[in-house]
């Protein structure tokens, strides 16, 4: 129960409903396909500053330009370019301290005349910092300083008053993706690296890798080839894996033996065997750099419950299915 009055819903009212939201998504389309069309020469110049720049993109942008330029400056960080939001107003009282020469400035204003940006371009130009703009209109204020000067293209606003930024907004945070994204193929950013800015939530553990949850070091239950039986079983049962590797005189896994192979040998003379006689060759094994999200699958697939970690053939860990439930890996 929602607490609304009760209402019937009139089949023209509907229509009418879901036809303004279907045009408010069509302008904005046009408005994207236009600025594809119009990306050019100061969007290449606006990535060569950002790449080149030893501090920080600082975005700015009041209103609605604020707003996106808040979640430009969130992309720009996640994805490897250092990166905050300075409110412009904020900025003509004390926080300009923020911005430093080795720093380049990010401005967003659909006029290219907002009054409270003036005193942090005026500060760009005293301290020679590199000043970038998405503005609408190509004679502006902002366009003007701008080292590179991005103009988005004229379309029409969503509203039908033509007055509430929708369309210029969208495509303004569009723009600021693709520079983002340009940015981090540039720098050759990779999955480690996006997990390092990305450690938590659903996002984290599907980038986790198995080195990150398996067990490995003391926790390694290993044995040699002449190890008897009752040996394994003891540190089978003391590491608690349901499991216990065997590694030759090299170090190599020559094969492993788990709680099925146990129940497949059982018999009154188990504990008099050599683990030779157990052991299962060529099981399934892991690599540390797995992600943890394929490990799963593959135990899934081979329908075990764990498997050990392997790198040029030694045995450096083992991985239980348990561990990718716990750590949220599905």
């Amino acid at each position: 129960m929602t607490g609304l009055p009760a209402t019937s819903l009139d089949d023209a009212d509907a229509e009418g409903d879901l036809a303004a939201a279907k045009r408010v998504v069509e302008l904005e389309i046009a408005g994207l396909s236009a600025l594809v069309e119009s990306m050019g020469d100061n969007v290449v110049k606006a990535i060569d500053i950002i790449s080149r720049v030893k501090g920080r993109v600082v975005v700015s942008g009041m209103g609605k330009s604020g707003h996106i330029a808040r979640k430009i400056a969130a992309t720009l960080a996640s994805t490897g370019t250092p990166a905050i939001f300075v409110h412009p107003a904020e900025a003509s009282h004390g926080d300009l301290g923020m911005i430093t020469p080795e720093d380049a400035v990010f401005a967003l204003s659909n006029s290219g005349e907002t009054t409270e940006l003036a005193d942090l371009v005026d500060y760009c130009k005293r301290f020679e910092i590199p000043l970038i703009s998405i503005t609408g209109r190509q004679e502006s204020s902002l366009n003007d300083a701008s080292d590179a000067a991005m103009v988005i293209p004229s379309a029409a606003e969503a509203c039908p008053m033509g007055l509430a930024p929708t369309t210029s907004t969208t495509v303004m945070l569009a723009l600021g993706d693709a520079i983002a994204v340009a940015l981090l193929e540039k720098r050759g950013f990779s999955r480690d690296d996006f997990h390092t800015f990305h450690p938590g939530g659903k996002l984290g553990r599907r980038l986790l890798k198995v080195r990150d949850i398996m067990h490995g070091g003391a926790e390694l239950p290993l044995v040699t080839p002449t190890s008897p039986m009752s040996e394994a079983l003891i540190l089978m049962t003391e590491k608690g894996l349901g499991c216990v590797g065997i590694a030759d005189d090299d170090g190599q896994l020559a094969g492993i033996i788990t709680d099925g192979d146990l129940r497949r040998k059982m018999s009154p003379a188990l504990t008099t065997m050599t683990v030779t006689e157990v052991m299962t060759v060529g099981a399934k094994t892991l690599h540390p750099d797995n992600l943890a999200s394929e490990a799963l699958h593959i135990l899934n697939e081979f329908k075990i419950t764990n498997a050990f970690v392997v790198e040029d053939g030694r045995p450096v860990g083992v991985l239980h299915i348990h561990d990718c439930l716990r750590a949220g890996v599905a």
